[in-house]
């Protein structure tokens, strides 16, 4: 009979505040903190320190590299290591929308004004517009040759104009050729900086001016300054000219021949035409911090800048008003005259006159990124706020000052810490775990912190100060935990008290293992300084001064009773669950088995090429496991020491290695980043745990394997539930096989450029997985649909010549649907299609299944079918199969239906949203002439022309 096993399932991940991948933002109240988690994202209540929400999609592994807020503060765009970027409500908690184009980590997002559109750049050095309403991607924009760092959006200043105004502005850009669409900015580690044109979706200028990866830019909000950072010391501010940007190509070739042409006819020799710059430099702005930049930003209010470099401080610079620098401007021409140099008459504003460094927020560990606190009017709220994610597993929130009018005796103030998120994880490694008797308690243990979990409600309990933790356990009772630390104490913690009762200097060196004896009197450990020591469990008197000397209550203590002496440094010790062994493993790759009463030698156990780093002995005493750092498991026989099986188990170093109680079933976890479940009778992979992002340093398993937890480099502590589901062998393998053909077939039908020519602009779909299968869905609809058209036109043409004819028998799927005619089958089968896979999948039908597809178009269009969706297939068919259709004559009638349905029905719609719209431009007008009131100057100032004209004063909303 074949065996079943039961199927562990991630059950949830707990431990990580801020994973320092992506960055971290606030919402549009600052009151939360939208963080990064690894694969999920976590929403933080600052001020109470409680996690409010968490974002996680299911079946994702993948972690998050980069969030923007949309302009409507509900939806967040989230991007992910595998190119995937996840639209999330803020309100539900759900994601409804799935972006798949990047083929390498989005290290890049932003939206525009009004939150319909979505550029991303990532690993892949691509940049991807996308629609955030149709849920597809537009276009793809290439031509940078390193990874795009940032992204962001220009669109032309917001100026108040009336509705006849801005008809009149529309007017003028269609005249010029500059359309509404704005540019992009991007910057990439190809130390270049290029501004795309939406309109035309080419690259309108490159900027060449660093000399080393430029990894943030910033924007201000007149968006004619732009402030970018690289590895270099001073920042780049550059100027951008909206004269030049409102201009075509056309026109600037024009005004630059104009001048050429007159240098010619004047004799003049003609030199290469130059056309003229939209982003022209500024000028430097020095910073105080020598590392490079990772973020720059302006602040909400465009009063402040912070720059953020990738060490332990932000600085911040102040953007001076027009008082401030015409006053600067004096003093520096004032200095200039004094100290006797040709006072220069130009009024040119520097950069250092519009900018000047305010105060640097320190932080005690490196920031990984920082945001605004989204105010407006700084000086009504005091200072300056600002929420930094820290790469020590932290979240603080600074205070910063707004400058003050110095005194001879005062100083300026210095940015004060207002909040911090720490408590709910570890600053480092999670090098130790163990689970109380019960398994309700869990604790972790770090270096300098020690950490007790409650397992159901995933919430820390206590956060106690301690060694460089390398092993721990609960004592009896689960009131006591000890800790075995890198100097060589063992510190053993009250948890009633939150406090430390005692630390013993137990060895000279590294205590790597210990053990509470089967017995429950006390406990074994091992060190490098190559003993094994032996202790019991004994009460003494608490010390502790005051109170009565007679009532001293007494506490708990060590008390060393044997020590036993190796050869060489002991790495791990265990006990055999009936007592009567001890296994040391040493450095030397060899395992000792000693007898427990006598510590006379019984086994030796060689064959590990590298040392030993963790062991268990199976509940009934007969098989012990060992793994090592040479990636081997292997399986020894207690009664004789011989190996029953040697398992390349992992592809690094095997950290942990423990047995579920009362089987033969063991777990292992190794530095590869997963763990996995063997059994140890059969010598089989029952199967992987992948979830963690770095090495797997510790593992827990529940009393009889009910759960298991591993703690990881990643700081994130991962409860993996057995589940009723069974699991079978052979399954698992094919499915293995199935996801590496898979992986490999996605890849293989992707395009690729043979000639080697890369367009600037492609089309931003990603052959996946989804898209395959979502083409295959439309193939079987089409074979289904054409069937059953076939019968039934068969069946009217005999019924018409009056020839015997039965009625055919309909297929079951549509009689399942509810008898759905045939067209609208295929559209339901269509409607299915993620609008992102879309354009994918229709390039997975052969030619056959598009004229059938077509053919149906016809059919929907004349029937008034979602005629958005009919338009877009349509377009998407004849760019793909153009030539071929040209080339086929008797698609022409079909084609000429297809336009005149069309037609009819998107002038039917457009009638419909005119008429629309002017009701609604109706009832707007009607609402401000009865709402709203004009004040007016009686006598406005003359213009120009001697007139006198009114001007507007006011509008005040009755």
């Amino acid at each position: 009979m074949v065996k079943a096993y039961l199927r562990y399932e991630p059950a949830q991940t707990f431990g990580v505040i801020a994973s320092s991948q992506s960055n971290i933002i606030y919402d549009h109240e600052g009151k939360l903190a939208i963080a990064p988690a690894l694969e999920e994202v976590v929403v933080w209540d600052i001020k109470k320190g409680t996690q409010i929400g968490k974002w996680k999609e299911s079946g994702n592994k993948a972690e998050v590299t980069s969030i923007a807020r949309s302009p409507n503060n509900v939806d967040y765009a989230v991007g992910y290591e595998d190119g995937n970027i996840r639209i999330w409500n803020i309100k539900s908690s759900t994601s409804n929308v799935t972006l798949n184009g990047h083929k390498g980590a989005v290290t890049a997002l932003s939206f525009d004004a009004d939150g319909t559109r979505l550029v991303s750049g990532s690993k892949d050095t691509d940049i991807i517009m996308w629609d955030v309403v149709a849920e597809v991607g537009q276009y793809r924009l290439k031509g940078h040759k390193d990874q795009v760092t940032q992204v962001a959006f220009i669109e032309r200043p917001n100026v108040e104009i009336n509705t006849a105004e801005d008809a009149d502005m529309d007017a003028d850009n269609a005249v010029t050729g500059v359309s509404r669409a704005g540019f992009v900015l991007s910057s990439s580690k190809d130390t270049l900086l290029k501004l795309w044109d939406l309109s035309t979706q080419h690259c309108r200028e490159t900027v060449v001016g660093h000399r080393t990866e430029v990894w943030s830019f910033a924007i201000n909000g007149k968006k004619d300054i732009i402030i970018s950072g690289s590895s270099e010391q001073p920042l780049k501010v550059w100027k951008l000219d909206w004269s030049v940007l409102t201009q075509s190509l056309e026109e600037l070739e024009a005004e630059e021949q104009q001048p050429q042409q007159e240098d010619a006819m004047e004799g003049v020799e003609n030199q290469a035409p130059a056309l003229k710059k939209a982003i022209n430099l500024y000028g430097h702005l020095p910073r105080s911090s020598r590392d490079r930049v990772i973020t720059v930003q302006f602040h909400p209010s465009q009063e402040y800048i912070g720059v953020q470099a990738a060490d332990k401080s932000v600085e911040l610079y102040r953007v001076r008003d027009h008082d401030e620098i015409r006053k600067k401007m004096q003093r520096r021409k004032r200095r200039q005259k004094e100290k006797g140099k040709e006072v220069e008459e130009s009024d040119e504003i520097q950069v250092e006159d519009e900018f000047t460094p305010h105060v640097i927020v320190r932080t005690p560990v490196k920031v990984r990124s920082f945001d605004f606190a989204p105010v407006t009017d700084v000086k009504k709220a005091g200072s300056i706020q600002m929420l930094t994610s820290l790469i020590n597993n932290t979240i603080d929130v600074y205070s910063a000052p707004l400058p003050v009018k110095k005194t001879a005796n005062e100083d300026q103030p210095e940015p004060v810490r207002m909040h911090s998120l720490d408590l709910q994880g570890h600053r480092g490694d999670i090098r130790t775990l163990a689970l109380s008797s019960d398994d309700e308690l869990l604790a972790s243990a770090s270096n300098n912190m020690l950490k007790v979990w409650n397992v159901k409600t995933a919430s820390c309990i206590r956060t106690l100060e301690c060694g460089f933790a390398l092993c721990c356990a609960f004592l009896p009772g689960n009131r006591h935990i000890i800790v075995g630390t890198k100097t060589g104490e063992l510190e053993l913690f009250d948890l009633a008290s939150s406090a430390i009762i005692e630390s013993i200097k137990a060895h000279d060196g590294a205590v790597y293992s210990l053990q509470v004896r089967p017995d429950k009197r006390g406990l074994v450990t091992g060190s490098a300084d190559k003993d094994v020591k032996f202790w019991d469990f004994d009460m003494v008197e608490d010390n502790t001064p005051g109170g009565n000397a007679q009532a001293r209550p007494k506490r708990l203590t060590l008390a060393h009773m044997r020590t036993l002496k190796m050869s060489d440094e002991v790495l791990c010790v265990k006990y055999s669950p009936d007592q009567n062994l001890v296994a040391v493993s040493l450095l030397d790759t060899t395992v000792k088995v000693f007898y427990h009463d006598t510590l006379k030698f019984f086994l030796s156990l060689y064959g590990h090429k590298l040392p030993v780093l963790s062991m268990d002995i199976s509940s009934d005493s007969t098989l012990i496991a060992t793994c090592s750092a040479d990636k081997n498991v292997k399986l020894w026989g207690l009664d004789f020491g011989d190996c029953h099986k040697s398992i390349f188990a992992h592809s690094e170093s095997i950290m942990a290695v423990q047995f579920v109680w009362g089987t033969h079933y063991f777990f292992t976890a190794s530095k590869d980043k997963t763990v996995k479940y063997w059994d140890g009778d059969k010598f089989e992979n029952i199967m992987k745990l992948e979830g963690h992002h770095g090495e797997v340093w510790s593992m827990a398993i529940s009393k009889h394997g009910t759960f298991v937890i591993s703690g990881s480099h990643d700081r994130s502590l991962r409860v993996w539930e057995r589940t009723e589901e069974q699991l079978f062998l052979e399954e698992e393998r094919e499915k293995e096989l199935e996801e590496l053909y898979e992986s490999t077939l996605a890849g293989q039908m992707e395009k690729t450029d043979l000639n080697g020519d890369e367009n600037e602009l492609e089309s931003a779909g990603k052959q996946t997985m989804e898209t395959l299968k979502a083409g295959e869905k439309i193939i079987e609809a089409l074979e289904l649909a054409d069937e059953d058209q076939l019968a039934l036109r068969a069946y009217e043409q005999a019924k018409s010549r009056n020839l015997p004819a039965v009625l055919p028998q309909r297929n079951p799927i549509l009689i399942a649907m509810g008898d759905l005619p045939a067209d609208k089958y295929v559209l339901t089968v269509v409607e299915k299609v993620r609008a992102n896979d879309l354009e994918e999948a229709l390039l997975v039908l052969p030619f056959s299944q598009v004229l059938s597809l077509i053919n149906y178009l016809d059919q929907w269009a004349k029937k008034d079918w979602n005629i958005v969706l009919v338009c877009r297939i349509l377009f998407t068919l004849l760019k793909t199969h153009h030539h071929q259709i040209v080339a086929n004559r008797m698609m022409r009638p079909m084609l000429d239906s297809i336009r005149f349905n069309l037609r009819s029905q998107l002038q039917k719609h457009k009638d419909t949203m005119g008429y629309n719209r002017a009701a609604l431009t109706y009832m707007q007008r009607d609402y401000k002439s009865r709402h709203m009131t004009e004040f007016q100057d009686e006598e406005g100032p003359a213009s120009q022309d001697g007139q006198e004209k009114k001007r507007k004063f006011v509008n005040v909303t009755v």
